[in-house]
Formats: C-alpha cells, structure tokens, sequence
C-alpha cells in the first residue's frame, strides 16, 4: 500500500469522527434523543432485515451476467432513498405550517427514482460500448 493511500485514508478516517463526534454532540440538544436513538434503530433494522436482502434477492432473480452489479448498486440507492424518504411520504396532506414540509415530495422521490434508474441505463450502455469495443464477449 502506498503512503499515499495511506495518507488518504487516515484523512477519511478522522474526517468520518470528527462527522461522528458532531452528530453525537447535535443529539444531545435534541429535547428527545431517545426518539432520535429509536429512528436510528429502526432504519438500520428496516434496511437489515428488508431492503438489503430484497435488493440481493431481486437482483439474483432479474438479472444475470455483468448487468447485476449496477442493478444492485440502483437498487441500494433507490431502497437508501426511500428510506430517507419515508416520513414526508407518510405523512401527505395539509399541515398547519406548510413551511415544515414545503415540497411535493411524492413526486420529487419518483423523479429521483427516474434518475437512478436513467444513470443505471446509462452506465450499463457505456459499459457494453466499451466491452464491444475492446473486443471483450466472454459472459455474455
């Protein structure tokens, strides 16, 4: 390993704790940080225990040969979007300060959907050009 990676590394390190230890210090200000905690918890088990394994599942079933790492690279994105996503799209219809929720966020999360899924055609198009072009046809 380079000393350069190395460098980079302990960089991304520190700059990952530093991000880590202002969160925590952000969570103490919060009026519930047992809420928050319980969020928390639950967004890793949700994902745990039913995006990832679905992501795995459906891009074991629908698609086989090169095309499977982006499919489930898009998958993850979509499933970690909608995660994000979750409480404004729960929660649609009026509200007393509409400055809180400002936007449409139903369709705003299926643009975004559309774009994920534009950026995966993309890639996935680009690397068969450049397959095509070096001549390269095992797996396929």
């Amino acid at each position: 390993m380079s000393a350069g990676v190395t460098v980079f590394r302990v960089a991304a390190g520190a700059a990952g704790l530093a991000l880590l230890g202002e969160g925590v210090s952000l969570l103490w200000d919060v009026p519930g940080p047992g809420d928050v905690l319980v969020w928390l918890a639950g967004a890793v088990a949700l994902h745990d225990a039913l995006i990832a394994p679905l992501v795995l599942l459906i891009g074991r079933l629908l698609v086989r040969g090169r095309l499977r790492g982006p499919v489930r690279g898009a998958l993850l994105v979509a499933g970690a979007l909608t995660l994000v996503a979750l409480p404004p799209l729960l929660r649609p219809g009026s509200r007393a300060n509409p400055s809180v929720l400002p936007l449409d966020y139903p369709r705003n999360w299926l643009i975004t959907l559309a774009a994920v899924a534009a950026v995966t055609v993309v890639y996935a198009a680009a690397r068969a050009v450049l397959r095509a072009r070096r001549g390269d046809v095992r797996g396929q």
